[in-house]
């Protein structure tokens, strides 16, 4: 969270206002992801000359067994619809109960030997309005993600073993996931390349473990929250607030991850503050746990509570905790609900930030090439919320703000996927301010673009992987 970019908080002063990377690894490539588990239903196959009807999987059954709609005569092979012909693309158990969409194995340009595995993407990207989260550059075809990452996967299968990560990125998104929280020092913060662009190493850590239990330690991603910097890791093109603004990025320290049966995961560690590269930010616990209640359910609890910004002189401390439940509706359909509570406050009692998040996800697959989805969020930041007041805001500003200001984004997209390796993002998201923008002004920010209270926003992105 980039305190200079959350000014717009100051909006408050006035008054008038999902290694384990949890559920914030999502669509495309966490193993707990709720799109991961919305699965392309299978075909009958009755191919067996004396006409046995056969199920490949559970979900798709030829009720009534063999009869003559299931027949081998005239030598041709034909298939049991059984009813799966609803999709956007499906053809009806013609060839299988599917969406007639066979991407096949995607390239890679270096792939995988012996545990270790490199590769990236390149994420290229429009949006016609600015937003305070991320797509911050408006009315240019831009280069947000120019990805590259080097690893060594963790195997304690066999018993001990060790591992790690690097990653590198390069473009517009560069600069939002620098180790900006020791600003203006920092492992990688001063890495900008002109006004938008910038490099960034968020991770960069290594491993060990043994048995059910892994120490990673370095420079990581952070483990709080349901939505990932990384384009393949998320539905949407753009991002949420609470992602932004209420959620740490990267934290440099050690974390324990204990398998402790196969349904429960917990986390525990130790941190240097918030968004630091190797530089002291301060101590922060950070920890939580992830059950898999049923086949359909999942629940993932984070926190993260200590010092957070001792680098900048605030003395911030106080805690962040985040909850993420993923639902399997159905075969197709999933839904995700998460909920952020952020609480800080400096070395003398006052409030540097207090937030409350509610975000909601419903996606729809239509086989392994469609996807539609949708994004409702309610934030609301207390009005005394001095740790995100611009530079100029008036002095004492904290001191007569009263109340709360509610923010509310409606974000519709859809993830299309011509080719195993490229997927096109396309959103119409809708943003509106509850309270009087002009506070915004006096707070040194304006949230949404020209300080309007209401936001139409279209943009797409292509994200090609190798």
């Amino acid at each position: 969270m980039r305190l200079s970019k959350l000014a717009f908080l100051a909006a408050v002063c006035s008054g008038a206002v999902i290694s384990n990377n949890l559920a914030r690894t999502a669509w495309g490539q966490a193993p707990n992801s709720a799109a991961n588990g919305v699965s392309q239903v299978s075909y009958c196959d009755c191919g067996i000359p004396d006409c046995g009807c056969e199920m490949t999987t559970p979900s798709c059954g030829c009720e009534g067994g063999c009869d003559g709609s299931c027949g081998n005569s005239g030598g041709e092979v034909e298939y049991c619809n059984d009813g799966c012909g609803s999709g956007l693309f499906d053809t009806g158990c013609g060839d299988r109960c599917g969406d007639g969409c066979d991407l096949g194995d995607p390239f890679e340009l270096l792939g995988e030997c012996c545990g270790f595995h490199m590769g990236g993407w390149v994420q290229l990207g429009y949006h016609n309005k600015a937003l305070p989260a991320f797509n911050t550059y408006p009315d240019h075809y831009q280069l947000q993600q120019a990805w590259l990452f080097a690893e060594k996967t963790l195997d304690t299968s066999n018993g001990f073993d060790f591992g790690g990560r690097m990653d590198y990125i390069y473009g517009t998104d560069g600069p939002n996931t620098q180790a900006f929280g020791t600003d203006p020092d920092g492992w990688d913060n001063p890495w900008d390349n002109g006004g938008q662009y910038g490099h960034a190493i968020p991770q960069l850590y290594g491993e060990v473990g043994y048995g059910d239990l892994s120490v990673k330690f370095g420079h990581f991603f952070t483990i709080i929250g349901y939505e990932v910097v990384g384009a393949t890791g998320n539905f949407f093109y753009s991002h949420a607030y609470t992602f932004n603004f209420s959620e740490p990025f990267t934290h440099t320290g050690a974390l324990l991850t204990y398998n402790m049966t196969d349904d429960i995961d917990l986390f525990g560690g130790y941190t240097m503050g918030w968004d630091s590269g190797f530089e002291d930010n301060g101590d922060a616990f950070i920890g939580g746990s992830s059950v898999q209640l049923t086949d359909d359910i999942s629940i993932t609890s984070t926190l993260v509570g200590g010092r957070f910004g001792d680098a900048n002189g605030s003395g911030e401390r106080g805690i962040m905790s985040s909850t993420v439940a993923q639902i399997q509706l159905t075969q197709k359909l999933a839904y995700v609900f998460q909920s952020d509570l952020l609480d800080t406050e400096n070395a003398i009692g006052e409030t540097v930030r207090d937030t409350f998040g509610i975000n909601q996800y419903l996606i729809r697959s239509f086989g392994d090439c469609v996807q539609i989805g949708g994004r409702f969020e309610w934030w609301q930041v207390q009005a005394d919320s001095q740790g995100f007041y611009g530079s100029g805001a008036p002095a004492g500003l904290n001191t007569i703000a009263s109340g709360d200001y509610d923010i509310y984004a409606l974000t519709l997209g859809m993830n299309v996927k011509p080719h195993a390796n490229v997927t096109i993002r396309p959103e119409i998201r809708w943003d509106w301010v509850e309270g009087s923008t002009d506070n915004l002004a006096i707070a040194d920010f304006s949230l949404l673009e020209d300080n309007s209270d209401k936001q139409t926003t279209f943009g797409i992105d292509t994200i090609i992987t190798f």
